[in-house]
Parts: C-alpha cells; sequence; structure tokens
C-alpha cells in the first residue's frame, strides 16, 4: 500500500494511492498513521479523486524527528578513505530539522551565502506507532513503511562547523517521497539518483553496514520514536554538487522516483 499525502491549496490531507486514485482522509496525520499501521484505515472517512501527480505531497508533511546516519554505505565509505574515513565502529548519527521537508516536484532552494550543496540519496524508513528500547526483530513491528529522501547538505558548512545539523537543516533540504510503501522489506533493493538524467549514484541497499531495522533499534535505545519519525539510513557513493535548473530523479526499487528541482534562494 502506498500511503502519503495530498495537497488541497496549501494544505495537505492524508491519502492512499493507486495507479489512478487518489483516496483522501479526513483524519489528522497522527490519527492516519495510526490506523494505518493497525490495518484500521476502513474506519476512516474518504472521499476518491483522480490522481494528479502534481498535487501529492510529502508523505508526512511535518514529521516529528528526522534522524540521519552517515557512512552507512561500505562503498561511500571506501571513496571517503582518503580523507581518514573508516566504517565506524557504531552508527554516526545526527539530526535533520522537520521543517526542512519538502515533497515530490518541489524546489530546494540554496540559500545566498551557502556554497556547495550536495545531493544524497537515502531510503528512510517511516515509524507506525510509539517505541522505545525495540530489538532489530521488535523493529519489524514498529516500522510503518519505507519511503525515499534526498538528504541534502551544504558540504561547506559541514566541513567548517565539524557537525552536521546546521549543513543538514536549511529550508526545502528534504525532498521526501513520493509516498510510503508499507509492504516492503528493504534488502537488496536497487537504488539510483539522476541529475538531469546523468547517473550520479547507483547502489543497492546490501552495501549497508547496518540495515534499516538495526538503525531503528539503535535509535530507539538513544530517543523514544513517535508515529511520523523519518530516519534516513545513509547515502551510497557518488554525492556532487546541485546547481540552479537542475531536475534531480531519485528512485529506489519497490518505491518509485521522487523528482525535484534546485533553485537559488
Amino acid at each position: 500500500m502506498r500511503i502519503g499525502s495530498y495537497r488541497f491549496g496549501g494544505t495537505y490531507r492524508p491519502a492512499v494511492f493507486t495507479d489512478e486514485e487518489v483516496l483522501v482522509y479526513r483524519a489528522t496525520f497522527p490519527e492516519f498513521l495510526r490506523a494505518a499501521h493497525s490495518g484500521r484505515l476502513e474506519e476512516l472517512d474518504h472521499r476518491r479523486f483522480p490522481l494528479r501527480e502534481e498535487r501529492i505531497g510529502p508523505p508526512v508533511p511535518r514529521p516529528p524527528k528526522i534522524v540521519c546516519f552517515g557512512l552507512n554505505y561500505r562503498e561511500h565509505v571506501e571513496e571517503l578513505r582518503e580523507l581518514g574515513m573508516e566504517v565506524p565502529e557504531r552508527p554516526v548519527m545526527t539530526m535533520k530539522a522537520p521543517t526542512a521537508v519538502i515533497g515530490h516536484l518541489d524546489t530546494v532552494l540554496i540559500p545566498d551565502g551557502v556554497g556547495r550543496v550536495d545531493h544524497e540519496l537515502e531510503l528512510a524508513v517511516v515509524i507506525g506507532t510509539r517505541c522505545r528500547r525495540v530489538s532489530p526483530e521488535e523493529a519489524r513491528d514498529v516500522v510503518l513503511g519505507f519511503t525515499i529522501i534526498n538528504d541534502v547538505t551544504a558540504r561547506d558548512v559541514e566541513r567548517e562547523e565539524g557537525q552536521w545539523v546546521r549543513a543538514k537543516s536549511y529550508d526545502t533540504f528534504a525532498p521526501l517521497g513520493p509516498w510510503i510503501e508499507t509492504e516492503l522489506e528493504p534488502e537488496g533493493l536497487s537504488m539510483r539518483l539522476e541529475v538531469n538524467g546523468e547517473v550520479r549514484q547507483r547502489a543497492t541497499t546490501d552495501d549497508m553496514v547496518m540495515d534499516p531495522y538495526e538503525l531503528v533499534s539503535y535509535t530507539s535505545r538513544v530517543m523514544t520514536l513517535e508515529p511520523g519519525d523519518v530516519i534516513a539510513t545513509g547515502t551510497p557513493p557518488g554525492v556532487g554538487p546541485l546547481q540552479p535548473e537542475d531536475r534531480v530523479e531519485l528512485t529506489i526499487e519497490g518505491i518509485g522516483t521522487l523528482t525535484h528541482y534546485v533553485d537559488r534562494r
């Protein structure tokens, strides 16, 4: 099942997507996510509309938290080895502001005064129920599904500060979508990012150092997870700069393609 949000003017409503239709629900996002996770969507009132791609919104318009992991693909660590990077002994965690989220066909805006801005294709986990201190096996029961995130990063800011939160949290720096796929296992998924038709990143999720369920477990031992929380699981090799007028397409097998544009603020 593909779930997310649908735009009505300046607002987003919870939605379920088919190939030709969208079911739009009269519920808050927390209510909708809990019902989707527990299999009770039929209890919620909804209306059907023809699907218009330009009205697809971020699958979670305002996540409670966005947790990001770095250095979680072996080949990505290998390409950074000349900078002294090694596979970490434990996951490298940072955060991204929830206000950075934009959706399918939206535009990343590079702020004035910010230099190099890079794309980072990532598989993202969406949490379906409140949890704390779960094991990797138990994590399977708290995950609602998977989506795509571009963990856009201001590379110069990241290098200058040595920590990553500001570099990743500018408004529009979290394209997310196009929807959450709830019936997907994350093993062996092919991933590809293209900029203006040129392939920049290509990998499979089998190259991860820690799999998504291990990362959910690890995160839950640091902080309580809530419905709608997003966990970005790291990027494969090939990260590179974005420029105004770029068209970026991020594809993950079993989910689909998230498309966004780039401009300068």
